[in-house]
């Protein structure tokens, strides 16, 4: 009787519901489309120039470079590659990104925490400004300028006094975006190389979050990447609707075009 009536005490636990917590659901995780790119035209780039800010204005190319004694303001004739104008910067200083706002030039240093303000027309120095950390790029859009500083930061500036009014702290899929190097604006987006790697990140300014990541692999060839540093260097010709490309110490500048998302690319 025993034997019997702890059969039917098993049989009525194993047929009873589970007590314990419900597995969770698997969620997928968050993706990110991931754009490639095609090659429009190719154009010669100083292999010597550092890139650290690149910009078309008014038909015009503008390019800065870094390293202490090679740091440059430039205005350089796009088909050709060849220097129009250019402002030496004190080899003290280690050059970084620009912008121009009217009638002037602003540019960046990347540890002295100063950078300085030329003459659009002939590159003369005209001032110097302040801030505090370090400076990378610069862009703007039709109401202020845009300054990252290598972190996963991107400040706000008043363009007439240069004080910051604010930051964008940069996300992709919840995470920060660390390393925010040279800047465009395009469409109503910050554009923004990553240091060290083949992508820029496409930014909403009013939300930080990061909306897609183009990749920029295999610019170069293996053999003309090995005498070269990082891609670095964004510049969209606005009037006309074209988006170029380069890097440190690279041979070439790329107008490329946009490609759709790739299926199954890793961002």
């Amino acid at each position: 009787m025993r034997i019997l009536l702890l059969s039917a005490l098993l049989a009525a636990s194993a047929c009873s519901p589970a007590t314990g917590p419900a597995p969770m659901p698997v969620v997928a995780a968050p993706t990110m489309p991931a754009f490639s790119y095609e090659v429009v035209a190719t154009y010669p780039h100083d292999p010597k120039a550092f890139t650290q800010g690149l910009l078309i204005q008014d038909g015009q190319l503008w390019e800065s470079t870094g390293q202490e004694g090679t740091s440059w303001v430039r205005k350089v004739d796009l088909k050709t590659g060849a220097v129009q104008q250019e402002h030496v910067i004190d080899p003290q200083y280690f050059g970084e990104g620009m912008v121009v706002w009217d009638d002037r030039v602003i540019t960046l240093t990347w540890r002295h925490q100063k950078g300085f303000i030329l003459d659009k027309e002939t590159l003369a120095k005209e001032g110097e400004w302040t801030y505090q950390g370090e400076g990378w790029g610069l862009t703007r859009d039709d109401m202020q300028i845009y300054m990252s500083d290598g972190t996963h930061q991107i400040r706000k500036l008043d363009p007439t006094t240069l004080q910051e009014t604010g930051r964008i702290d940069v996300t992709m899929n919840g995470q920060p975006v660390a390393k925010l190097n040279e800047l465009e604006f395009v469409k109503g987006e910050i554009w923004a190389n990553v240091f060290e790697t083949d992508r820029i990140v496409r930014i909403n300014p009013a939300t930080g979050k990061v909306t897609g990541v183009l990749l920029l692999r295999n610019l170069l060839t293996p053999a003309e990447r090995q005498k070269t540093d990082v891609l670095n260097g964004i510049a969209w010709d606005k009037a006309n609707d074209r988006l170029y490309v380069t890097g440190k110490l690279w041979p070439k500048l790329f107008e490329i075009k946009v490609t759709d998302p790739m299926v199954g690319a890793t961002p």
